[in-house]
């Protein structure tokens, strides 16, 4: 028997306890890059004490645990996986790692998503050259061309959020991972592009989402397609800009209005889904209707005016002012001003209202033509020489027109500037007043009787008169009767000479006798022969010569006059 049988059985459960401990080392067979599960022993301010059944425990850094609201998120009696760093550092404590465990098993994950094709998932972290960085597990890198369907311009929408993704590139050596969510975007968008391509129909009502603004319209997203909806399409109403109607991200209800199947392109209307309004146009805005509205806008012929929700009519210059010549509405209206008007006349083809504002007060030329009455002589300054005639100021805002033609009853007036001046004071005549055209008549030569009334018994045909010639021309010579009274000797009635010329008889200034040989009254026109005056002198037979002038005179004599007579200016006479 041993001599101490205590100590021999000491050294032998030492000895079992060594045996058993250093096979169970050979069970766990540690080695460094392992990844083990531990149990949190205790948690410090700078380490944390984990066991995985090794004859120490190891150390992880307390930063390698996430915060969570503030507060470190690992306790005593956690279980986690941890990568063995080193066996033992210079306290013979063994190193772990819990960040190169998770990017370990992050990287198993990464690559077999990248192999299948598989997506997952990522919290945008920080903006980075060209991109974002994504944490999927281990920092990823998401290119800006791959964070949207369209380009992005302000990265930091997507900070702090969590997204799906797709790995486009990887490579574990360089730890270098790409990711797109482009890609899942494109694909989501054409199976709802199939889908909406099979319900699409010209007339039917969708929903969608403003995606795009622009000056014409904006881009409606109906799902994997775009919609343009025009800005005339959005309202019945004046729509300035599509932004006073839309905010991008708005759902909206709208009408297919036309769908090209080929160019896949699709028109839509907002205001379709609304009864127009023009439907109940000339029930509601008969002519003769009073009624308010707000200019909404000025052209260089009128104001339009907003007379309800898609309705405007126009007040044209014209129905502005009964006396005031309206240049431009802003003369008399100014945008967003209320104003009264009277609906004139409706005209739905067109979608067409004319407005008047005048029409609401007294119509002062329905008075003007009561209180002037015609022959009634007036006296008033020249407001305006024209081609045509001259305006003459009759009351505040109302002129009358003396024209060219009622100036003299003999005077040929080549232009009005010839007998008057702006400001001058003049006597006139008023020969009428049209209410409907707004125009005063007046005349000045009417302030004098007509000569040309008396002339076939000043001038009777057959006397002789010594007339002087005024003017010559290839046809004849031009002779005065009496001041402004002119007549014509034509080159055949001059003498009973041949001649070629006329001047080769008779020049301007000098004097002659010659008989009348034919009136017109409405051409005011006087034909003369001094050729007949000296075969009375010869006492030669006439009877047939006067015979043969008069019936000339009549026919052949007074059209040669009257052709020939268009193409001479008289110095100012007729």
């Amino acid at each position: 028997m041993p001599a101490n049988p205590g100590i021999l059985n000491a050294k032998s459960g030492k000895g079992e306890f060594e045996d058993l401990f250093n096979a169970s080392m050979k069970e766990q067979d540690f080695k460094v890059g392992d990844v083990v599960t531990g149990t949190v022993v205790e948690v410090q301010s700078d380490y944390v004490l984990v066991d995985i059944n090794y004859k120490s425990e190891g150390l992880i850094a307390i930063n390698e645990f996430r915060i969570v609201d503030g507060v470190r998120e690992v306790k005593a009696g956690d279980k986690v996986e941890v990568l063995i760093d080193r066996i033992e550092n210079e306290n013979g404590m063994i190193v772990l790692s819990k960040d190169k465990a998770d990017m370990l098993r992050a990287w198993t994950d990464i690559s077999k998503a990248a192999e299948n094709e598989e997506v997952i998932e990522g919290t945008v972290v920080a903006k980075v050259k060209g991109g974002l960085s994504v944490d999927i597990g281990v920092k990823a890198f998401l290119p800006g061309s791959q964070i949207d369907l369209r380009p992005v311009r302000n990265m930091d929408v997507y900070l702090g959020k969590k997204f799906k993704f797709k790995v486009i590139k990887f490579n574990k050596k360089r730890g270098n991972i790409v990711l797109s969510r482009r890609a899942l975007l494109e694909e989501e968008r054409d199976s709802l592009r199939s889908q909406t391509l099979d319900t699409m129909a010209e007339g039917s009502i969708v929903t969608g989402v403003v995606k795009n603004i622009t000056d014409y319209g904006a881009f409606i997203d109906l799902g994997g397609m775009d919609g343009l909806l025009h800005i005339t399409d959005m309202s019945w109403g004046r729509v300035k800009h599509p932004s006073e109607m839309l905010n991008v991200g708005d759902e909206i209800q709208v009408k297919v209005l036309k769908y090209d199947k080929e160019k896949e392109r699709v028109s839509l209307g907002m205001k379709q889904l609304t009864t127009d309004p023009w439907e109940a146009v000339k029930a509601t805005y008969p002519p003769g209707t009073k009624l308010k509205g707000k200019v909404v806008s000025l052209a260089e012929y009128g104001a339009f005016v907003e007379l309800g929700e898609g309705i405007e009519g126009l007040i044209h210059v014209s129905e502005m002012s009964w006396t005031k010549r309206v240049k431009h509405p802003s003369q008399i209206v100014t945008v967003d001003q209320e104003v009264e008007v009277v609906v004139l006349e409706v005209d739905t083809e067109n979608r067409r209202i004319s407005l008047g504002m005048k029409q609401l007060q007294a119509n002062p030329w329905v008075e003007l033509k009561e209180s002037y009455a015609p022959g009634t002589i007036i006296e008033g300054e020249v407001k305006s020489v024209t081609d045509f005639g001259i305006f003459i100021g009759i009351e505040e805002g109302i002129d009358g027109l003396v024209h060219i033609s009622d100036f003299s009853w003999t005077k040929r007036v080549n232009h009005p500037s010839e007998m008057f001046t702006k400001g001058t004071k003049v006597r006139a005549v008023v020969l009428g007043v049209d209410i409907e055209n707004e125009r005063f008549s007046l005349g000045i030569k009417q302030l004098e009787s007509d000569p040309w009334s008396n002339i076939e018994n000043k001038y009777a045909i057959g006397t002789q008169h010594d007339v002087k010639v005024t003017k010559t021309a290839d046809f004849g010579a031009f002779v005065e009767l009496e001041s402004d009274i002119e007549g014509l000797i034509h080159i055949s009635e001059l003498t009973t000479d041949k001649i070629g010329a006329v001047e080769e008889f008779i020049k301007p200034g000098q004097s002659i006798k010659a008989e009348v040989i034919s009136i017109d009254k409405d051409a005011r026109k006087i034909g003369l022969s001094a050729k007949l005056v000296k075969l009375r002198e010869s006492k030669a037979d006439v009877d047939d010569y006067v015979k043969k002038a008069t019936a000339t005179s009549k026919s052949t004599f007074g059209d040669l006059f009257a052709d020939q007579l268009k193409n001479v200016k008289t110095d100012g006479k007729q």
